[in-house]
């Protein structure tokens, strides 16, 4: 309790509340029609592969947001970045509430909806900008436990969708954005963690190679976390004859798991390394994803199974940005939401694979595979490129290194310190 304390008190937790809100609530909105899926499918007779895509769209637009909307948050301020994004999805709720009344619209509100999902970068960095390099990872870990919007979503869209009409799930959730986005403008206060640089600068990250390491191995973690979470409503209903509401409660059993250890990924990894959680966890997510497909007779073994992916998956996206503030301390924003937005797009790989799997071969299984394997080919790559960077800027296993000059990345690029 005591260790508790002395985190709350080395940084700003009205902050650190803020942006949980902030990022909990566009997560919901974000994977909406992923919990609505079914009733939407059901309204326009939708196939297998048109459900995938359609559930993958604002995971896709989600993603393409995130690095200007980061870039943007450099130039005026976090705070300012989250409030103009959050009136952003208002106005887009709305226009689902009152025009969404086609397949080809709900394509076109999925893009809209891509606009929730991009507040991952800002969220993390303005919740964890308080805080000292010690405690990064912990203060991330709760910041990115806003995805825990995903359980809000599959909770409580099915139900008001039978009461009141798939549509109507759209102006109820403008209604709930209103509530962070008091609280936003409040209680959160600008962190000093910020640095004024040219756009060169802010893009540098997109051409080193760490950059592209963290994205391809974030696409597995939370890839696999955002397209499980939007597809499993479809799966369950698809493949266990569930009913709607019990699907988006299964779902919601599945997705808790991986919200709650998130938080703990990140203080683990404080202590033992990001990257040993992540060799952990990387293998844990190969073995359960290639057990789900296996196991697509009995509902409850599956459950569980999804339970353990994703608590796996949570556990390597906390492990994953107790890295990132490490390697770029004066511009995790942008580099976050740079890792972000690769990650977010692989997540629109899994809803596609699964759902053209059971449309060619007449099952799941295959697209289970496939993310497994590319879970074990992102842990090949993390044991190579760990060396590199246990010599750079990390401790052995990817710990913080002691307070004090730390030595240069490799390669840096731009003006920005990298003393942690």
């Amino acid at each position: 309790m005591s260790s508790f304390k002395t985190f709350v008190r080395s940084g700003h937790w009205p902050t650190l509340l803020a942006s949980f809100l902030y990022f909990d609530f566009c997560f919901a909105v974000w994977v909406l029609n992923g919990a609505m899926a079914p009733f939407i499918s059901e309204s326009f007779g939708l196939n297998a592969a048109q459900k995938g895509f359609m559930i993958s769209v604002p995971i896709l637009a989600g993603a393409l947001m995130r690095f200007p909307l980061g870039v943007l948050s450099q130039y005026i301020g976090r705070k300012n970045a989250a409030m103009v994004e959050m009136s952003l999805i208002v106005a887009a709720l709305a226009f689902g509430y009152t025009m969404v009344d086609s397949y080809n619209e709900v394509l076109l509100m999925g893009v809209l909806l891509g606009i929730a999902g991009a507040s991952f970068g800002v969220a993390l960095s303005l919740g964890s900008g308080w805080f000292p390099p010690r405690y990064k990872g912990l203060a991330m870990g709760l910041a990115g436990a806003g995805n825990s919007g995903t359980v809000l979503a599959v909770l409580f869209a099915p139900p008001l969708a039978t009461a009141y009409g798939w549509q109507a799930v759209y102006g109820l959730a403008a209604l709930t954005m209103l509530l962070p986005m008091a609280v936003m403008w409040f209680a959160a206060k600008e962190p000093p963690d910020r640095e004024h640089q040219s756009l060169r600068e802010h893009l540098a990250c997109l051409w080193e190679k760490d950059g592209w390491a963290f994205s391809l191995i974030y696409i597995v973690t939370f890839g696999g976390f955002i397209g499980l979470a939007s597809f499993l409503p479809t799966y369950f209903y698809d493949q266990f004859k569930v009913t709607k509401i019990e699907a988006g409660q299964l779902t919601m059993l599945a997705t808790l798991m991986g919200s709650a250890v998130r938080v703990a990924g990140g203080y683990i990894s404080d202590r033992i390394g990001g990257v040993n959680t992540l060799s952990g966890v990387l293998l844990l997510v190969a073995g359960s994803l290639l057990l789900c497909g296996l196991s697509g007779q009995s509902v409850a073994v599956t459950t569980l199974l999804f339970m353990l992916c994703f608590a796996a998956l949570g556990a390597g996206n906390g492990a994953l940005f107790q890295l990132v503030p490490l390697r770029w301390p004066l511009s995790t924003a942008v580099a976050g939401s740079m890792i972000g937005e690769i990650g977010a797009l692989g997540g629109g790989f899994l809803p596609n694979a699964m759902g053209l799997s059971k449309q060619h071969v007449g099952s799941y299984l295959w697209g289970f595979v496939a993310f497994a394997v590319l879970a074990l080919a992102m842990l090949a790559m993390l044991r190579v490129v760990q060396i590199r960077w246990t010599r750079t800027w990390a401790e052995r296993g990817g710990r913080a290194r002691p307070a004090g000059p730390a030595p240069r990345a490799a390669k840096p690029t731009g003006k920005a310190s990298y003393e942690a």
